[in-house]
């Protein structure tokens, strides 16, 4: 029995990517599905070096929904690749390729290969804030309290 609710999203094939998987959930549980490198030949990233890596894909996200692009643990855990806008947001408006701002925090170089599985796409609904202007907010227990304000006595 399928609970998860399903929702359609187009995906048009870009350039010469057909030799590509598409994204796609790697287990039953997963919530992001893989998304890999449409790079031509490898691509290498030195210690600190921010690279735009394309996907080959464009998608049609409904109207009320986005496309987040994440991160992938693994690649942040073993080599200290992340993204520089975790997550990114794909607009259900957007028709371009999805691209990925990939970082190297690691210290040694990582090269980037055809088909690597470089970050993950969940697709979420969208809430639109309806602001309200007001003279006074309701008071909590934290109150003005910042950036690390919480936990400390």
């Amino acid at each position: 029995m399928d609970i998860l609710e399903k929702i359609p999203v187009k995906i048009a094939r870009l350039e010469d990517n057909t030799d590509l998987p598409l994204p796609a959930y790697a287990s039953e549980g997963s919530s992001g599905m893989d998304i890999r490198a449409h790079v031509k030949a490898p691509v290498l990233m030195k210690p600190g070096e921010i690279k735009f890596i394309p996907t080959g894909l464009a998608i049609s996200v409904p109207a009320g929904y986005e496309a987040q692009i994440r991160p992938r643990s693994g690649l942040a855990l073993h080599h200290g690749i992340g993204l520089v806008n975790a997550p990114g947001t794909i607009d259900s408006d957007y028709r371009g390729e999805i691209g990925i701002i990939l970082i190297n925090w690691g210290n040694e170089p990582f090269q980037i290969k055809r088909g690597d599985r470089i970050a993950q796409m969940i697709i979420s609904r969208v809430y639109r804030a309806d602001l309200t202007v007001v003279d006074d907010l309701d008071e909590t227990s934290r109150g003005p309290g910042g950036f690390g304000h919480t936990g400390t006595t």
